[in-house]
């Protein structure tokens, strides 16, 4: 990848483009933009979502079954939700930072700086998933299902999550490689 001064506009251009190969001809900001915005499209996917499994966890000390819970349980259950609000955290926090950083042309920065949040984020929501299910399957089933239940689930979300574009990848040819 070679990168180039535009000339009297003073833009950063990036040229991609092998020999024998067509790629994207776009800028360094235009490829920041699209990045960013990309990021932002998979971030709705998940954003909603946790912040509806975190509002209905935070329901629950409020049941009638709760005191019926054994400590294990408990315990269970605050793991749950400190996952839960630490993932929601994760999945907004590339939003309140490009507030931060609104026209400061740290664009670039921005999406490294998100691309780790949102991928943290993505983790932490894998282990909130494992620990809702070790919950709900511990209670109703009992606790050793409740184990096996997440793990079925750390392991699905790391095939989905970490194998599957790992495989992927290692098959492409593409100007990244």
């Amino acid at each position: 990848m070679r990168r180039r001064l535009r000339g009297a506009a003073g833009g950063r251009e990036l040229s991609q483009a092998r020999p024998g190969q067509e790629g994207r001809h776009e800028s360094l900001d235009e490829r920041m933009d699209r990045n960013f915005l990309d990021l932002l499209q998979e971030l709705r996917v998940v954003q909603t979502g946790t912040q509806i499994l975190a509002g209905f966890l935070l329901t629950l000390p409020f049941q009638a079954r709760f005191e019926d819970l054994t400590a294990y349980h408990r315990t269970v259950f605050l793991v749950c939700i400190s996952l839960a609000v630490l993932t929601t955290i994760f999945l907004v926090a590339p939003v309140s930072s490009h507030r931060m950083l609104f026209r400061r042309h740290l664009k670039d920065r921005l999406v490294q700086v998100s691309h780790v949040l949102a991928s943290t984020g993505l983790v932490l929501l894998g282990l909130t998933m494992a620990v809702t299910l070790c919950l709900i399957f511990s209670v109703v089933v009992g606790d050793r299902a409740g184990l096996v239940a997440a793990a079925v689930v750390v392991v699905a979300f790391a095939a989905t999550g970490w194998v599957v574009p790992s495989v992927v990848r290692s098959g492409s040819r593409g100007p990244h490689d």
